[in-house]
């Protein structure tokens, strides 16, 4: 494999630089004094914010993009063996990273790389540790999988040991790094596109924990059905995070305000230690919380510092974010839930704020993912007072499954619950123009473009 001396820049291009991961990587290379070139399929945000600083980045996938003397190219799991720059790139013999063995390649250059793994809570992990890190004036490089204000986007570029990304899981992605520490937040079924079964992403799981070094530590959720599977015999630190009196961190005594966020009496190997208020909502962000704080103390940062900044964190974007006042006061929020987990513990923390009721808006994530999860995906739902569908957002698949929102709804209806399905999203606004009542809490869910549904809401 290609390996990138980060001390002797050279000139990289990306195939897909406008995804959230791909454009983070480009800036790391911008800051580092790399030349970059990339493409995308249209223009966003965060191509032109690559383009302001110094990166060239075309509008169209074409052949003629992949220019005489580009030394590496880098390229992401939706491109496909077909891509026109892909074919090009082959026939000229130029080395290919994906994007996974180039942030592994990154990571080589820290020597406190921290990689937070998990089917779900990763983006949210992250966030808080980067907090935290600059809470205690780290100076550390940060890659998250979302927007996160406090750093002005996706990506941090610091000058410290200090490195915190996310670790997926997907096509064992999280395999091509080298972490010191590991987190993994949870394991359960998803990306079943390309994981046979649960068995099969609990190996892969195992996988990452035994890419820590003897003298790295795995912090890791005692809340996993047999987590012992995935720490047995491992070199590293084992640091367990639960509520168990055994954990080595743990939460008791935990509540919630008026606007369900939760506050936690925190223990550490059985010493109490203070209570930590966070200002997001939701009891699975409690449970993120202790991950990172537990990652935080390892790292040796104080307490002081950690409950610092816990409570400057205020969300990603797209993670339980309020949107506005629709009507009189119907309260729009949006969330990036697509995995019946996520699902259930949105509106679990939903259903603890102080509204009449929840309408929930929400658009499944792949053919995929909602047959394997149908089941799943319907008891997840009817935690709302009522529910509106929309068609499948098919992300990087075809529909040759044979299923749709309406499946869905049919097995939402037989557990009692109110459904609706619209194929077009102008028939969902219009609909909840006409039905919102005051005083609920409207929110709009899923992975895809389901958040415009909200937005055109309060334009208008």
């Amino acid at each position: 494999m290609y390996q990138i001396d980060f001390n002797r820049p050279v000139w990289v291009h990306f195939i897909g630089i406008g995804g959230i991961s791909m454009s983070g990587l480009a800036e790391v290379l911008l800051e580092r004094g790399f030349k970059v070139t990339g493409s995308d399929m249209a223009e966003s945000e965060l191509t032109r914010k690559l383009k302001e600083r110094g990166a060239v980045v075309y509008t169209g996938q074409c052949k003629e993009n992949i220019q005489d003397g580009v030394d590496v190219v880098v390229y992401t799991a939706a491109v496909h063996e077909d891509n026109p720059e892909y074919v090009e790139v082959v026939r000229r013999g130029i080395p290919m990273l994906t994007r996974a063995e180039l942030l592994g390649e990154l990571m080589r250059n820290y020597p406190r790389a921290v990689a937070v793994a998990g089917t779900h809570g990763k983006t949210t992990t992250t966030s808080m540790l980067a907090e935290i890190l600059m809470a205690g004036d780290t100076d550390p490089t940060i890659s998250v999988g979302g927007m996160l204000d406090s750093i002005g986007g996706n990506i941090r570029v610091g000058r410290s040991p200090y490195f915190v990304t996310e670790a997926c899981e997907y096509t064992n992605s999280f395999l091509s790094l080298f972490p010191t520490m590991g987190i993994i937040l949870n394991v359960s079924a998803d990306h079943l596109d390309f994981f046979k079964d649960l068995n099969h992403i609990r190996q892969s799981f195992r996988l990452f924990a035994e890419k820590i070094p003897a003298e790295g530590q795995l912090i890791i959720s005692s809340n996993i059905p047999n987590y012992q599977e995935l720490t047995a015999d491992l070199p590293c630190q084992i640091v367990t995070v639960g509520t168990d009196e055994q954990d080595n961190y743990r939460m008791a005594d935990l509540s919630y305000d008026v606007m369900a966020r939760p506050s936690f009496t925190l223990y550490e190997n059985q010493n109490k230690i203070g209570t930590v208020e966070l200002s997001v909502p939701g009891q699975h962000n409690a449970w993120n919380s202790l991950a990172a704080i537990a990652a935080a103390r390892t790292l040796g940062l104080s307490f002081e510092v950690i409950f610092e900044g816990l409570k400057k964190f205020g969300g990603t974007h797209r993670r339980f974010e309020k949107k506005g006042i629709f009507q009189e006061d119907v309260l729009i929020v949006d969330d990036y839930a697509h995995h019946p987990d996520e699902i259930r513990a949105t509106l679990e923390a939903a259903r603890k704020c102080k509204r009449d009721r929840i309408v929930c808006v929400f658009q499944p994530h792949t053919y995929t993912r909602t047959k394997a999860l149908m089941d799943e995906f319907a008891h997840a739902l009817s935690l709302a007072d009522e529910i509106i569908l929309a068609e499948i957002y098919p992300a990087r698949e075809t529909d040759t499954l044979g299923i749709s929102s309406r499946n869905l709804a049919e097995k939402i209806t037989a557990l009692g619950k109110k459904v609706a399905y619209f194929s077009t999203f102008e028939e969902i606004e219009n609909y909840l123009r006409k039905n919102s009542i005051n005083g609920e809490m409207l929110i709009t869910m899923g992975a895809g473009d389901i958040v415009k549904v909200g937005e055109n809401l309060l334009s208008k």
